[in-house]
């Protein structure tokens, strides 16, 4: 098994800075990123077939699928922890074809999603599920950029500093998923073979 390893990035990302990176990876992740989920890509996708101009560049762009809770008094922003990616996963083409780099959200994709991340060369990054007020404490701006009516699925701007992800897809097709169900067969097999339990 290859060695995992630990990289800091900051956006925008390019394709020849996430090229090297393989599924498992850690990364700490700077810079600004997008908060969207299912209703807000659909409204995305709705102004840019008019011939509007989004409020941010998607070339280089990392969007995060999150509905934070309400900001408390003296803080930045709610809990942000990731939500269930597969909803956005109809949406995903569109937005890659247009320069979007990165997603992140939470457990595994769809069929499919593997190949346009290779087509693309771009990544799907977890965010650790249940760690939402934990992931807060890494967010030093929050600013609301479209759709404010729409509460927590507006459409945000966070700046992020060290941000905590593993890569679950990379550009060549690892899948940390595909990998720890082989591995866990891998162990049962061994312990059957051994006599364990």
């Amino acid at each position: 098994m290859q060695e995992r390893k630990e990289v800091i990035l900051k956006t925008p990302l390019s394709v020849e800075e996430i090229k090297f990176l393989r599924a498992g990876d850690k990364v700490h992740l700077n810079g600004f990123i997008y908060v969207a989920r299912d209703l807000t890509h659909q409204l995305l996708m709705e102004d840019l077939e008019k011939g509007k101009e989004l409020p941010f560049s998607l070339s280089g762009s990392v969007i995060y699928y999150a509905g934070p809770t309400p900001t408390r008094r003296g803080e930045i922003i709610g809990s942000v922890g990731p939500t269930t990616s597969s909803r956005m996963d109809k949406y995903l083409e569109y937005f890659l074809s247009r320069g979007l780099r990165a997603t992140i959200g939470k457990g595994e994709r769809k069929e499919g999603v593997k190949k346009l991340l290779e087509k693309y060369g771009a990544l799907y990054l977890l965010a650790c599920g249940g760690a939402g007020a934990y992931l807060s404490t890494f967010v030093v701006e929050k600013e609301v950029l479209a759709y404010k009516d729409l509460g927590a699925q507006a459409l945000l701007r966070l700046k992020v500093e060290q941000f905590p992800l593993l890569v679950a897809y990379d550009t060549q097709g690892g899948d940390i998923f595909e990998e720890g169900k082989i591995k866990y067969r891998d162990i049962l097999l061994y312990n059957k073979i051994e006599g364990r339990s």
